[in-house]
């Protein structure tokens, strides 16, 4: 699948894959889509939830398949023409069953806003963003959490990760993650290394007010901001275009960025080079990426 946005560097745009699940639309970031295939019965696996659905091996390749409707509780108005959305992320494949696919929209993130956040269980903090158009909005989905709802080996891996050592609690660390699953555990982990100075954001447009108001204070940039750990997907501006930002400015451009994400990939991995990022890791490997923390700042 041709995906020519992710040649790009800092645009703060994205492609947007829309399905419908039932009557409504979703969407999935272009980048994380393998194809799209008819839909085809699946290999049962016994004692798993209801949404996992089962495994399929097209090409000698096992695929685990999510169905979405039980996700999301809605029905197929057509089940004999639904579709798999084959995708890979956080290292793995993975398949989802939708009822329909509508096409691809390309969207700025400055478009797509935070939905509002209800307590409880079901379809709550299971949407990351709400894109709105003219005629009808596109929710995008929390796939890591679905996924990692039926995996939970698929969350994060501390393996390697080094053992806490003296003089981490003052290290000032910035987060920029919109998953407020993922945000929690990335917080709760970097506190178990002995990190105590955390502060996260939602999205990467909060997150570079947050860091540029330390431009023009007294001391040392990196007394103030140790490193930043992003995500590349967000509301209102990705992890590129926020990094394009840091490393553009002469006095933030010291402060040491790692992109966090699911989507690191050989061709994501040149576009954030492209941008300047430190160093790049891929979730769910955040044992490594603590350990890389633990050497250089």
């Amino acid at each position: 699948m041709e995906n020519n946005i992710l040649l790009e560097s800092g645009t703060n745009e994205l492609e947007v894959l829309e399905f419908m699940v039932g009557a409504q639309s979703f969407g999935i970031n272009i980048a994380k889509v393998i194809e799209i295939m008819n839909y085809e019965p699946m290999i049962p696996v016994p004692d798993s939830p209801p949404e996992f659905e089962g495994v399929f091996t097209p090409r000698d390749k096992v695929i685990s398949v999510i169905d979405l409707h039980k996700v999301l509780n809605k029905e197929s108005s057509d089940s004999e023409h639904d579709l798999l959305i084959i995708c890979h992320f956080n290292q793995m494949d993975v398949g989802f069953h939708v009822s329909s696919v509508k096409g691809i929209q390309r969207i700025s993130w400055e478009d797509i806003e935070k939905p509002p956040r209800i307590s409880g269980d079901g379809m709550n903090n299971i949407a990351t963003g709400i894109a709105k158009f003219k005629d009808r909005i596109i929710l995008i989905l929390d796939f890591e959490k679905i996924v990692s709802d039926m995996n939970s080996t698929a969350v994060l891996d501390t393996t390697g990760m080094s053992a806490a050592g003296a003089d981490r609690a003052h290290k000032h660390i910035v987060i920029a993650e919109d998953s407020p699953f993922l945000n929690t555990l990335i917080v709760n982990t970097l506190h178990d290394a002995g990190y105590e100075n955390v502060v996260t954001f939602d999205n990467g447009k909060d997150a570079w007010e947050y860091i540029s108001g330390h431009r023009g204070l007294s001391g040392d940039i990196l007394d103030q901001v140790s490193c930043l750990i992003s995500d590349i997907e967000m509301p209102k501006m990705d992890g590129h275009h926020l990094t394009k930002l840091i490393k553009d400015d002469p006095e933030l451009k010291r402060i040491p960025v790692y992109l966090f994400s699911s989507l690191i990939n050989e061709q994501m991995r040149k576009k954030g080079e492209s941008v300047g990022a430190d160093a790049q890791f891929s979730k769910p490997e955040i044992g490594k990426l603590i350990s890389h923390i633990n050497d250089y700042i």
